[in-house]
């Protein structure tokens, strides 16, 4: 019982590290100048939000009645996220990428240690598999930031 409660909390932490992602993402889209980073932050908004609800299901398959709804990792993603909304204000497309790194590295943090810390079965699958999705839009949004030019 006791690993099943570890598994139900691991996960809602997942849940609301992708909420936050989600969100990020979202202002981030809204936010840029350039079409295709605006196009790319939507899609990882999206994917983001079908990630979590996957977790959902799974969390409501080991018996929790509301996933996602608490975390003691949530407060640490929203910390990650909190700058983009000064960088979106300053409508710096370079500053805007640097602080969405910054959340998605707490992204791949997290992720990296639920893979790590004693998830089984079908549900470390589906959390590995997402892991290795969200550290290519790290990877990727990192590259962007490398190559962007200051507007």
């Amino acid at each position: 019982m006791t690993q099943q409660k570890e598994a139900i909390s691991t996960i809602n932490g997942l849940i609301e590290t992708l909420k936050d992602g989600e969100k990020g993402f979202k202002e981030a889209s809204e936010a840029v100048r350039d079409p295709q980073l605006k196009s790319l932050f939507q899609q990882y908004s999206q994917q983001r939000h079908r990630f979590a609800s996957e977790l959902q299901a799974q969390a409501q398959s080991l018996g929790e009645s509301k996933p996602g709804k608490s975390s003691s990792a949530a407060g640490a993603m929203h910390r990650a996220w909190i700058n983009l909304k000064s960088a979106v204000t300053s409508g710096d497309d370079k500053a805007i990428l640097s602080e969405v790194e910054r959340g998605e590295d707490s992204a791949v943090h997290e992720f990296q240690d639920a893979v790590n810390d004693g998830l089984t079965g079908h549900v470390r699958e589906i959390v590995s598999h997402q892991f290795g999705e969200i550290k290519s839009a790290h990877d990727r949004v990192r590259q962007l930031r490398d190559t962007a030019k200051k507007t």
